[in-house]
């Protein structure tokens, strides 16, 4: 029972998600859990997919400088509705999307999309806003976005 607990604990952690869906997913995996993480990546996936249709009139704007003041990035981080785009969670993201642009300069958003995170290498940055399309039930988008560097 202990073990199932960790188990729950730490991909509670990695994921965000509810406990419920956590619980199915471990389940679902027999209590493997890289399996279940994986069953929750799908699942995300899934959600993101179904709430891809929805319009994005809300959100936020995100400015990171990095710290030699010399390199500059900012973001259009957009949702479905304020009260998600006052989240903390969504806050968040939005910053270390705007961190991530300065860090990877990519060319475009779709570009952007397909490159791993730099926090986490071992998701894309598009996994990145499935799991809090997931967590945070909207849709989630990144609108357009400036690098400044001298």
């Amino acid at each position: 029972m202990r073990t199932e607990i960790k188990k729950i604990k730490n991909l509670r952690t990695r994921t965000g998600l509810s406990l419920e869906e956590i619980k199915k997913a471990l389940a679902e995996a027999e209590g493997d859990e890289d399996r279940a993480a994986e069953i929750l990546k799908i699942h995300g996936a899934a959600i993101a997919a179904k709430k891809a249709s929805r319009q994005v009139k809300e959100g936020i704007v995100e400015a990171y400088v990095h710290a030699t003041k010399k390199l500059g990035v900012i973001v259009e981080v957009l949702c479905e509705t304020d009260f998600v785009a006052r989240n903390a969670e969504f806050q968040k993201l939005a910053h270390d999307i705007a961190m991530h642009i300065a860090a990877m300069k990519p060319t475009d958003a779709d570009e952007l999309l397909k490159q791993p995170f730099i926090k986490d290498q071992d998701i894309s940055v598009q996994e990145l806003l499935n799991q809090h399309i997931s967590k945070l039930g909207e849709n989630i988008q990144i609108g357009q976005y400036q690098i400044l560097e001298l």
